[in-house]
């Protein structure tokens, strides 16, 4: 494998983990209602089992209200079911056929349990980088192996290096707007 593909390859994976990591974050809600709040609800509908943007319209109204909207009203008590079964912390509220879905407001303790989960997330994160830098290392340890003249390996390596704390560093910056986020009252 060339140097040039192997980097390429190496920031491909380091930015998936980045973006992985936001999605993780984007599940954690800080007290403000998001439609990305249900992203991961999983609804029994239709004999199999689906995603809750599947089957409804996810809408965020105001700042403490989620509703929720299926398309087949014949659904709304799988999704109402769903939502529950996620341990969210969200009691939905059938309205018709509409569910209201209210964001309780955030306790001390909640909001720091859920820094806690960010901190776990990030490190998650980390770890994905890491695990690139390191497959990234090792092939071009083989390719110097193979004749990649060691001050092309070298330079090659510093690169590895700098695109692996570039990435980390953008982990930590997402990290630490999360905290903030959470430590709004």
């Amino acid at each position: 494998m060339e140097p040039k593909d192997i980097l390429k390859s190496m920031h491909a994976e380091m930015k998936q983990a980045v973006d992985h990591t936001l999605r993780e974050f984007s599940s954690l809600h800080t007290g403000k209602a998001t439609p990305a709040m249900l992203d991961g609800v999983r609804v029994q509908a239709y004999g199999s089992t689906v995603t809750l943007k599947e089957v409804a319209a996810v809408t965020t109204p105001d700042a403490r209200t989620i509703m929720v909207q299926p398309w087949d009203k014949s659904v709304i008590v799988e999704v109402e079911k769903g939502i529950q079964e996620a341990n969210l912390g969200l009691n939905p509220i059938v309205d018709g056929g509409i569910l209201r879905v209210p964001v309780p407001e955030l306790t001390g303790q909640r909001r720091l349990e859920l820094a806690k989960t960010a901190g776990n997330m990030s490190e998650d994160g980390r770890v994905r980088i890491r695990q690139g830098r390191r497959d990234a290392l090792d092939l071009l340890k083989s390719a110097k192996a193979n004749g990649l003249p060691e001050d092309d390996f070298k330079r090659y390596e510093k690169e590895v290096q700098k695109a692996h704390d570039d990435y980390i560093a953008e982990v930590n910056e997402h990290l630490n707007k999360k905290e903030t986020d959470l430590k709004k009252v």
